[in-house]
């Protein structure tokens, strides 16, 4: 690796000879000259080959050889070239090796399908424009654990076979496991989080994969997907989770803006807006007035639909210029059982889901800790307690209050960049009707 030189660095060594490895864009074989253009992860550069006029040409024979997207390195001289538009340079061919020379025709194209895409993810992430989406990732994954690190977390790994459900007893995939017991793919580290508040831990985080079973073929659903986790104890109520999660969103976004900022305004034309903070907070009640004012009845009384989610969001863009809205405060029954109540009004609970630019990409609440309200919740929704147990010992033994959110990070991608489906921002998707590549 030390004798490669990326292209992006090239600019520094004209008139010196360098090795570039990539693959191969395009071949134009000329009369009396061919051209290559190259790519690798950082750009995109032209080499150029002299035709020597004699049958005994072995590098123009084996330019002329190379199909579309066939991995080579390439040794030459690097020249100024100013009518050049990649660069103003271009790189004088003196040895070329075929590391893997490509079928041809390529089983894909740029006009492909998504899902043709997808089966061929291998090509198609060697686009400019998907690279980036990966960094983009990586920058945004540094950025959260900067803010983690800063900030006193600790960092889970959660078990992701579980004996029992963590979330609900519908959408688990199950799993034969040892002594003919039955387990089950984790739906979210929550369980494991809230065993860590119970042991003194007080601010936790997790990345990590989890499962759903939900046969939904939506533009923003997965049945496997990386979820980013926060708990914290000693808090108030759910303002203390929705306070953390403001912070560490601007954070990320405003380390994303000065790293990338540039690229995704010219690849995919937009501005990473870093966000003011607080967000705008509107209860959910509210919420419902807001949209019949409007003429939208949200079709799931208890809840937001996915218009509902988008015109809310419009409506806090127009009256608060800003892209994220906090709606909270939503019935136990569309909540999860562990969500805390209000003392005066039993039926809703300290809860909040956060939409950023009309998506829903937050679930959060204050957590209840007292083990009797516990049960009493998880018997409300229809939960056996014994299949509970090891959960419900994790705050027999002293728990502080406590909270926290999960954010599925393909979400915050996509919305992030404007793509119209998580797939496109997905390594390796995984839905209802894909188990491959």
């Amino acid at each position: 690796m030390k004798d490669r030189t990326l292209i992006k660095d090239l600019k520094s060594c004209i008139n010196q000879i360098v090795t570039v490895k990539g693959f191969v864009s395009t071949v134009r074989d000329q009369k009396q000259m061919q051209f290559l253009v190259l790519s690798d992860l950082t750009g995109k550069v032209q080499l150029l080959h002299m035709k020597s006029g004699t049958t005994n040409d072995p590098i123009g024979s084996l330019i002329s050889s190379l199909t579309t997207e066939s991995s080579v390195v390439i040794t030459g001289k690097v020249i100024e070239a100013p009518n050049v538009k990649l660069g103003g340079l271009e790189i004088k061919i003196d040895s070329i090796q075929v590391c893997n020379m490509a079928e041809s025709p390529l089983p894909i194209t740029a006009d492909s399908s998504l899902d043709k895409q997808i089966d061929w993810r291998q090509i198609s992430l060697r686009r400019p424009e998907n690279q980036l989406i990966f960094l983009v990732q990586t920058t945004m994954e540094q950025a959260m654990r900067e803010y983690w690190a800063q900030n006193g977390f600790i960092e889970i790994h959660s078990p992701k076979l579980m004996g029992t459900a963590s979330e609900s007893g519908a959408e688990l995939f199950k799993v034969p496991y040892f002594n003919n017991w039955t387990a089950y793919l984790a739906q979210s580290p929550q369980f494991y989080k809230q065993m860590a508040m119970a042991s003194g831990f007080d601010k936790v985080f997790e990345i990590a994969p989890v499962f759903r079973a939900n046969p939904s073929f939506t533009s923003r659903h997965d049945t496997e997907f990386t979820s980013v986790d926060m708990e914290i104890s000693w808090i108030d109520s759910h303002e203390d989770v929705m306070q953390l999660e403001e912070e560490w969103i601007a954070y990320s976004l405003d380390i994303i803006a000065k790293k990338h900022g540039n690229e995704i305004k010219e690849v995919f034309g937009i501005d990473v807006v870093v966000p003011t903070i607080p967000f705008p907070r509107i209860t959910l009640e509210d919420a419902r007035k807001v949209l019949n004012s409007q003429g939208h009845e949200i079709s799931h009384k208890a809840d937001l639909d996915p218009q509902g989610e988008r015109m809310l969001s419009e409506h806090i863009k127009e009256r608060y210029g800003h892209e994220f809205v906090f709606a909270t405060d939503y019935p136990a029954s569309v909540r999860s059982f562990y969500h805390m109540r209000y003392k005066n009004a039993p039926e809703v609970t300290k809860s909040f889901d956060l939409l950023w630019k009309g998506l829903e990409i937050t679930t959060g609440a204050q957590r209840e800790h007292r083990v009797d309200k516990l049960m009493a919740q998880a018997e409300e929704h229809g939960f056996g307690l014994k299949p509970l147990e090891h959960y419900f010992n994790f705050f027999r033994y002293g728990c502080p209050p406590h909270g926290g959110c999960g954010v599925g990070l393909t979400r915050l991608l996509m919305v992030l960049l404007n793509r119209p489906n998580v797939r496109e921002v997905t390594f390796l998707y995984r839905g209802p009707n894909r188990l491959t590549p």
